[in-house]
């Protein structure tokens, strides 16, 4: 089942934010996140906010409407209004949209057409916008895709994660061979600019051949963008629950680390570059730049059930249920369920994690003076390179995590 929501303060009724957190909305890119919670099955390790058919009731009678695909669209229209009324008009023009899930594919093209429209006529976007689907490639076809490219979809990402048959069962994955190879090159032929393809690495029963596979395998669909994400094997899962039962034996962190270092080989021989720990892009015009707007700490507003916020250090969150989030909207009312306030501090810490997650790296100048004694001890033990800018090395990027706790104070 989908994870449980953090704890956190109240928010106002009609969603306001502090006076601080608009100061930053002019001069500070935004970007548009929109959660589709709609998947046809449900995937053993994903313990995302998305639901069936069957657990949401849809179709049978008395089911609430905001629970249906076609329900969800005007709920998710009607917080574009709320948003566009919070931000006020010196927000800027959005700059990329992102719509994930779920499978944002199960609904037509000219639904996600009417979402991206009401981007544009509450926001507008900037000539160079990037305008996201996310996509299990099972859900579209040739003509889905080109109608997707003319509602103003110019990049892509399919759910790919193994070529492996074994490997897709063990993750409840369905897709036939092939398919998202062909997707991606049916993509390009449509007309987007960017194609995308996401791997996981790590599951239980994977040897490091068939991790080998999969990256070849995806490197044959012709990607501009490769995602490779070790498995995470989260509590309330079917997967954890085969697990704990022994059914199943858990990938250990060696195993991890060879993968990873395998990724590196097979994507850098393919003339790919890691800009972030886990994606690869063919050019630097390949990044996904709604990911780096997270990464960089910027403002993006999450739209539908579950989903999350960050404008000007307040953080907040979606009510899960689609058909609770859309009772809220009916009402008038905000469909956040709590919010943060980060302090500066809070802040500062953030962006010394995501900033060492990047190729670009961090500026030494957020670094404390205590941090930043720290810092040629690690650049001496090979994971970090640079003084005034530093940049994780590829051991640095395998231990991030340890990074990160080594040298913030």
């Amino acid at each position: 089942m989908p994870s449980q929501l953090p704890d956190g303060d109240p928010v106002p009724a009609d969603g306001s934010l502090p006076p601080s957190a608009l100061a930053e909305v002019p001069a500070t890119p935004l970007g548009i996140y929109l959660h589709v919670p709609f998947c046809a099955t449900r995937c053993g390790y994903c313990d995302f906010n998305t639901y069936t058919p069957l657990e949401l009731g849809e179709g049978a009678a008395g089911a609430p409407s905001g629970a249906t695909r076609a329900g969800y669209v005007d709920a998710a229209l009607a917080e574009l209004e709320l948003a566009a009324r919070v931000l006020g008009p010196d927000a800027p023009p959005v700059s990329t949209v992102f719509v994930g899930g779920g499978t944002p594919t199960l609904l037509p093209p000219d639904d996600l057409g009417r979402l991206l429209d009401g981007v544009r006529s509450r926001f507008g976007l900037t000539p160079d916008a990037e305008v996201t689907t996310e996509s299990n490639p099972e859900s579209v076809d040739a003509d889905g895709l080109r109608r997707l490219v003319g509602h103003g979809f110019n990049r892509i990402s399919f759910g790919m994660q193994s070529v492996r048959p074994h490997v897709l069962r063990v993750l409840d994955r369905v897709h036939s061979p092939g398919r998202p190879q062909q997707a991606a090159r049916e993509a390009r032929e449509a007309g987007f600019g960017s194609v995308s393809l996401d791997l996981i690495y790590g599951t239980p029963g994977e040897s490091l051949e068939d991790w080998r596979a999969s990256l070849e395998a995806a490197l044959e669909g012709g990607p501009d963008h490769v995602s490779a994400y070790a498995l995470i094997v989260e509590e309330g899962t079917r997967l954890a629950r085969r697990i704990r039962r022994g059914e199943v034996a858990m990938t250990d962190d060696d195993d991890l680390a060879d993968k990873y270092l395998l990724a590196e080989e097979v994507l850098t021989g393919a003339g790919f570059s890691a800009y972030e720990v886990s994606n690869w892009a063919r050019t630097p015009d390949h990044t996904s730049r709604h990911n780096l707007a997270y990464w960089r700490g910027t403002s993006w507003w999450g739209i539908g059930p579950g989903a999350h916020s960050h404008v000007g250090g307040v953080r907040w969150w979606n009510v899960k249920h689609p058909a609770r989030y859309a009772q809220l909207l009916t009402a008038g009312t905000t469909p956040a369920a709590a919010r943060e306030v980060l302090t500066a501090a809070d802040r500062r810490v953030e962006q010394v994690m995501l900033g060492l997650r990047l190729a670009e790296g961090l500026d030494a100048a957020v670094l404390t003076a205590g941090e930043r004694a720290r810092v040629p001890d690690l650049v001496a033990r090979g994971l970090l390179t640079g003084t005034d800018r530093l940049r994780p090395t590829l051991q640095g990027r395998l231990l991030a995590d340890g990074l990160v706790r080594d040298l913030l104070d």
